[in-house]
């Protein structure tokens, strides 16, 4: 069994009156793909931006467990929370830099080891060994999540000339290249054709059992939910409705409710 490697208890998010995320509570396991999912305006963005930094939550814990050490997400700085327990993160909206090349996009992503291998530029400005060491090692592990992609060719293209799936995989593998415990990705498989889909699965797959990487996941494309997840969490109206397996979340009576409805009443019922 995998061990446990997000702990969300009692999370809380309040807007003035309005509880965004109440009283929240699920476990994410190590080298597993967990999906959030529920109808818009559930919630789901909210949790990924307490996990990440962007929004302090009103109560509630969120603990990380990385290599034998717990970090406490929510009293962390958000630069604390990517550096330090190794939370990354993708968004809706695409954000490569559209005018660097393929290669420029993940090497950049490690910007932050670059740095501390050139003592913050003295190594760097003088070409010092530990620097280079470090620059040749970061262009190894972009050509490696290049080829992994399929896109080691293309390494010299500019991002923004890539197909849209394309892109999509390459921010994943950005995020990839920062090493992270967990990776968190918002809706990957939005605007992507039935292709391109199994492309991303693909890719999220090896993440997972190659890497043995964590993937929390918000995703709206059931068939890609269902078909990758090891462990799902519905909410609905910023509460937790259900939370199993695909098969089971699927089968859920009150999951059914929050996407479809209450059926209509038969004539005569009251």
């Amino acid at each position: 069994m995998s061990d446990t490697l997000l702990e969300v208890v009692n999370l809380s998010m309040q807007f003035g009156g309005l509880a965004a995320v109440e009283n929240l509570s699920f476990t994410a396991f190590d080298r597993e793909i967990t999906a959030i999912i529920g109808p818009n305006g559930a919630g789901k963005t909210t949790v990924f931006n307490c996990l990440t930094g962007f929004y302090r939550p009103s109560g509630g814990s969120m603990i990380l467990h990385r290599a034998g050490r717990r970090f406490a997400l929510e009293a962390l700085p958000d630069h604390r929370i990517a550096r330090v327990a190794g939370v990354a993160r993708t968004f809706q909206n695409i954000r490569l830099f559209a005018g660097m090349t393929l290669l420029e996009n993940l090497v950049v992503a490690q910007h932050g080891e670059l740095m501390r291998a050139s003592m913050f530029s003295i190594a760097g400005l003088f070409g010092l060994s530990p620097y280079r060491r470090a620059e040749r090692a970061a262009v190894a592990k972009a050509r490696y999540w290049l080829e992994r992609l399929g896109l080691v060719d293309r390494a010299d293209i500019v991002a923004g000339a890539l197909p849209y799936g394309d892109r999509r995989r390459l921010e994943i593998a950005r995020a990839m290249c920062t090493g992270p415990a967990l990776l968190c990705l918002d809706e990957p498989a939005a605007g992507l054709n039935p292709n391109e889909s199994a492309q991303l699965n693909q890719l999220l797959r090896n993440i997972r059992d190659e890497h043995r990487t964590g993937v929390l996941l918000i995703e709206h494309d059931m068939k890609v939910v269902m078909g990758i997840s090891d462990h799902v969490v519905v909410l609905d109206h910023g509460q937790k409705i259900a939370d199993g397996t695909p098969a089971a979340v699927q089968a859920d009576a009150a999951v059914v409710r929050a996407y479809l409805g209450e059926p209509e009443p038969e004539e005569g019922e009251l």
